[in-house]
């Protein structure tokens, strides 16, 4: 089956101009073109998600292009493809792991407010918030996150 660029634009949940520009970095190298006008098959829809995986996993389309050049040279690539997809596999989890970081923080402070608003004040509630006594690099975009045991281990050295 054919679609057009504005059908598969809105299946993917992007702006048509989005897949224009992915076509003119040269990110969509096995669209047809009929009569100047972009033409998608089932076949480009594979490809079409893992564009979409690398650019909305955070990979710079100068990445997802080299990306795109090392498939066009086929098996004698497939080392380097890898590394490719295992880097920003790595970075996923890396981001994964931060997010997980803010989210106990978030947890905490929505147990903080649920609880204050319970007993109408904040006073039943307060205990000084473990973030500020953190070293610079270990302050989230500051440096590395520390993991879930780190935090525990000086919170419990803390009390």
């Amino acid at each position: 089956m054919s679609y057009t660029i504005s059908q598969v634009a809105q299946m993917m949940g992007v702006a048509p101009s989005t897949l224009r520009y992915y076509d003119k970095e040269g990110l969509l190298p096995n669209v047809k073109r009929v009569n100047g006008i972009r033409v998608f098959e089932d076949a480009d829809f594979p490809w079409l998600r893992i564009l979409n995986c690398l650019k909305g996993t955070g990979m710079p389309i100068r990445k997802i292009k080299e990306y795109v050049d090392l498939c066009a040279d086929g098996d004698a690539t497939l080392e380097q493809r890898y590394s490719i997809i295992k880097d920003q596999r790595q970075h996923v989890l890396d981001q994964i792991e931060q997010l997980n970081f803010y989210l106990k923080e978030l947890d905490y402070k929505d147990w903080y407010y649920r609880t204050a608003i319970a007993t109408g004040t904040e006073k039943a509630v307060y205990h000084p918030d473990p973030v500020s006594g953190l070293a610079l690099d270990e302050i989230p975009g500051m440096g590395t996150a520390p993991s879930t045991d780190e935090q525990e281990e000086k919170n419990e050295h803390s009390e």
